[in-house]
């Protein structure tokens, strides 16, 4: 047995000399950008596994931005990849989406979703596709006809909190409805509730090793997509045969079944399911954050709920918002661009070479990764003051905000800019103004942010809230100003 031992470490030893011999030598043929692959086979992985599992993962990337510069090779989840921290080399790969670079996703992201999902499309149908699910998202849609559903489902949300809430959890309920009714017209209830915490296990097992024998997260993830797959298809099928005997309704579902490319139903419910997943995680993980944010810097919170009882003063206590209301919040959409920029809920993108690219003076060889990191741009100190710092106020007339306009992508660029970028920000904006007109909070105990797998706080942000009588507070401020 020792022998075998010995054997088999005489191989390993060997086998890495010529790995590294064979990558030293590749580097100065292609002139790579510089770098350190790390271990054979293993990479860097667990170094930027582990500093993504705590609140500041930035050392890993500020380290070897400090060593090699801002654009840098390692090797990552089984790949040489080349980092990018230069908003005019990430803004050069968003660009060249579908010529020079290809999306690339882990297999565990990909077979969840599905082969047809929008992330995984490519070409004419992506743009088709890509641009229909904008259309249900643009300004002219949000006002007239969802913003009257984000506040109703904001307010129905609201009216059951009691004393202790998780934030995070009451989001993800928020956003997980609008998608629901923005997609398929369904209203919250018990079947919206129940797919949705299918789609927690789901969302779960994207960065898990894509083989059920070994990974228990993996084959729960599994499980819980085949039973909304079987859900979303039901309603599809009942959907198609509505509209074939002339119901119509104006949904996504809707356009997917009136458009011209004749969608199979796996087609369809593959698309709807990514959709879900894009609308349910990120806006609610920045809801949440917005608030954590506010709550660490008083002034902030203070100066938003000035905005915010100034509007709701000048409406019943039922009455919804108005397109008009939404574009009287400047200070809102400052607390927006900023935690939007802080939190980083996408820290950037991975593709794939599609030939040799030449960059800055490096060759990027085919086939490669690279990663377009949006984080290390939005909290460089070359571009914002105090780039680490939670400070709104930045933004007020574009002073101390990042120049030129492609330094700040918080919802990517490109031919793959997120779809749902203005609906994300309308919904933020609303949710903050319910949030500070009718309660106050504290946080109920210490609560830490985590990047990996997903951006989110480690307790779902347990807080105790109180509702506010604000009305009664007008009335009150009215008598002590005459």
């Amino acid at each position: 047995m020792a022998i075998l031992f010995g054997y088999l470490l005489l191989c390993f030893l060997v086998s890495a000399g010529f790995f590294i011999v064979f990558r030293a030598s590749r580097s100065r043929r292609l002139r790579l950008p510089p770098g350190g692959l790390g271990l054979p086979f293993v990479g860097e992985t667990l170094q930027l596994i582990a500093a993504y599992k705590t609140e500041n993962p930035e050392p890993f990337i500020d380290e070897r931005v400090n060593r090699y510069g801002p654009i840098f090779t390692t090797h990552v989840f089984g790949e040489p990849t080349v980092f990018s921290t230069d908003p005019e080399t990430n803004r050069f790969i968003l660009q060249n989406e579908g010529k020079l670079f290809e999306g690339s996703y882990p297999g565990s992201i990909s077979n969840l979703l599905g082969k047809h999902s929008l992330v995984l499309m490519k070409g004419s149908l992506h743009k088709r596709m890509h641009s229909l699910t904008m259309s249900f998202g643009n300004s002219t849609i949000i006002r007239d006809h969802l913003l009257v559903d984000i506040d109703r489902l904001v307010r129905f949300t609201m009216d059951s909190w009691t004393d202790r809430i998780l934030l995070m959890e009451e989001a993800k309920k928020i956003t997980f409805d609008l998608t629901v009714k923005q997609l398929m017209s369904y209203d919250p209830g018990e079947w919206t509730e129940s797919l949705r915490k299918e789609y927690v296990l789901v969302i779960e097992g994207f960065f898990s090793i894509p083989l059920p024998i070994f990974s228990p997260t993996y084959r729960r993830a599994i499980k819980a997509r085949t039973k909304v797959a079987e859900a979303l298809s039901l309603v599809v099928r009942q959907r198609r045969a509505k509209y074939e005997a002339g119901e119509r309704k104006n949904d996504m579902l809707g356009a997917l079944l009136a458009g011209e490319d004749n969608f199979s139903d796996e087609q369809i419910v593959d698309f709807l399911l990514a959709l879900l997943v894009a609308g349910y995680e990120t806006t609610s993980t920045i809801m949440t954050l917005a608030v954590k944010f506010l709550t660490e810097t008083p002034l902030a919170l203070a100066q938003l709920k000035e905005e915010h009882d100034g509007i709701r003063a000048k409406k019943s206590e039922a009455e919804a918002l108005q397109w008009s209301d939404y574009k009287s919040m400047p200070f809102t959409q400052c607390v927006v661009n900023e935690t939007l920029r802080v939190a980083n809920i996408i820290s950037g993108v991975f593709r794939r070479a599609s030939t040799d690219i030449h960059i800055k003076g490096y060759t990027i060889p085919k086939g490669w990764k690279v990663f377009a990191s949006f984080r290390a741009v939005h909290l460089d100190h070359e571009h914002f003051k105090d780039a680490r710092s939670f400070n709104p106020w930045r933004w007020q007339n574009n002073s101390g905000a990042g120049s030129p306009g492609y330094v700040f992508t918080p919802f990517g660029g490109g031919t793959r800019l997120c779809p749902g970028y203005e609906l994300a920000r309308v919904m933020l904006s609303v949710f903050l103004h319910h949030m500070v007109t009718r309660f106050s909070w504290v946080p109920t105990e210490e609560d830490k942010l985590v990047f990996f797998p997903t951006t989110r706080t480690q307790k779902r942000y347990p807080i105790k809230v109180q509702r506010r009588d604000i009305f009664s507070q007008i009335k009150s401020k009215t008598r002590d100003q005459s």
